[in-house]
């Protein structure tokens, strides 16, 4: 694959872009000896430190330190119509499956009757992550709060080897949702699971004058901070569009004027590094995620990000709607491209 070809006239200005904020040797960065070097520092029982490496051990990325992870919890998120009728295949909870295996991914993410309906059949064939809680879009009116679905133990007897959950960062609804995956994440650990965090942020406030911080630099790499502390293993982050979200707010948090002028500038790789940085500095991966399907420049789109994501010293991508609302071959194909972006030792650290 073309990878220059596909960023187009980016090409340049993320290949070759040498980061002067955070440096590159500061950073704990994915390899490896990834379980061993780092989690195996951490309180994280045998048990936890065995799944983690089947995860690092699975699929076209195994021994890299880095993951490809197949999501599909949008039939409760975004509405099983509007997830899955580009492509009615993935109605059924086999295909999805399937698509991760073929795809090479490290794992697959989905919900709890997804992954329950073929856990027999799959789940010693490629790693498990039960999210257990979601925004369902049924409530009248809609509204954005993460309840959960079932319990951790529900996880781990069906087969999973993680658990993953959504917060909301700034809803009304986030010091809830903060107590209950914290909670929900020292029991998957006791268990044995690792743990994913979607850290997301969600409140109409941080549209600003037409700018929406949703996926600002600053706020973002703010959630990730507060992820890492209720100890997931994983944090789950949309890639920054923006950067300033703090100072858009006067009067909201606390920021310090280094942020902006000298640990971030405007380009993507430094800002995607920020949030890396509030990973514990990369103790804990960032994995960004690929986003809604755009249509044809899905592949490149899903290239673009894995580029930064990798540059910045982020662990990997998450990315299921670009690959599962199309035919399976041509989803298999994406995620194969965003594996080659992690297998390119010509692609390195800024």
């Amino acid at each position: 694959m073309d990878i220059a070809s596909l960023l187009g006239d980016d090409a340049k200005y993320l290949l070759e872009h040498e980061s002067k904020t955070i440096p590159a040797d500061q950073l704990t960065t994915p390899g490896p000896d990834t379980v061993s070097e780092v989690y195996a520092q951490t309180d994280r029982s045998p048990q936890v430190l065995r799944n983690l490496q089947a995860l690092f051990d699975h699929g076209r990325l195994a021994g890299t330190g880095h993951v490809s992870i197949l999501p599909v919890d949008q039939g409760i998120e975004h509405s099983a119509a509007a997830s899955f009728s580009p492509n009615p295949a993935y109605f059924d909870p086999a295909n999805i499956v399937e698509l991760a295996l073929e795809g090479g991914c490290n794992a697959v993410a989905s919900t709890f009757g997804v992954l329950a309906a073929v856990s027999r059949r799959y789940a010693h064939r490629i790693p498990f992550i039960v999210k257990v809680n979601h925004n369902e879009l049924l409530t009248l009116p809609n509204r954005f709060d993460q309840v959960m679905f079932g319990s951790v133990e529900q996880a781990r007897d069906l087969g999973a080897a993680g658990v993953g959950a959504t917060i909301y960062f700034g809803s009304e609804e986030s010091t809830r949702q903060i107590q209950e995956v914290s909670e929900a994440f020292a029991r998957a650990h006791e268990l044995g699971m690792f743990t994913v965090l979607w850290c997301y942020l969600r409140n109409s406030g941080f549209k600003v004058d037409g700018v929406d911080h949703h996926a600002s630099a600053d706020l973002t790499a703010q959630a990730n901070h507060l992820g890492v502390t209720i100890e997931a293993d994983i944090i789950k982050q949309k890639l920054p569009e923006t950067n300033g979200g703090y100072n858009a707010l006067p009067g909201y948090g606390k920021t310090h004027p280094l942020v902006y002028d000298e640990l971030t500038t405007d380009h993507p790789v430094d800002l995607c590094r920020w949030q890396v940085a509030n990973c514990y500095m990369g103790r804990i991966g960032l994995i960004n995620s690929g986003g809604a399907s755009s249509g044809v420049s899905d592949l490149a789109e899903a290239v673009r990000t894995a580029v930064i994501n990798k540059r910045a010293g982020g662990m990997g991508l998450i990315s299921g709607r670009k690959a599962f609302q199309r035919p399976m071959a041509e989803g298999v194909d994406l995620l194969n491209a965003i594996q080659d972006v992690y297998l390119d030792d010509a692609i390195t650290l800024a």
